[in-house]
């Protein structure tokens, strides 16, 4: 699974893009209804793919991003110093370890 958000003063997007084991690409894409920082854009792009990959409960997946902050947040290389960013941090933890 690939994700990746964007955020501008005009708005916020994200998107996610699974490649399945005989190599069909289902690419995913949605408009953020909140005016957020990149780094919320990126998680939420994440959280939508877990959120997916839950529900068709995969439980092995590789995931790919750009971002070094969210990425290495969640490998615990980075510590999460902005308030905002803890609930999403959270959670995509929880959905990583279901």
């Amino acid at each position: 699974m690939y994700f990746d958000g964007a955020s501008h003063k005009e708005g916020a997007g994200a998107g996610v893009v699974f490649v399945t084991s005989e190599g069909e690409v289902l690419p995913y894409s949605f408009t953020l209804t909140q005016n957020c920082s990149n780094n919320v854009a990126e998680y939420q792009a994440l959280i939508f793919g877990l959120e997916m990959a839950v529900d068709t409960k995969q439980r092995h997946l590789k995931v790919y991003g750009d971002s070094q902050l969210v990425i290495n947040q969640l490998l615990g290389l980075y510590e999460v110093k902005k308030p905002e960013l803890l609930p999403y941090h959270n959670y995509a933890k929880r959905l990583m370890g279901w």
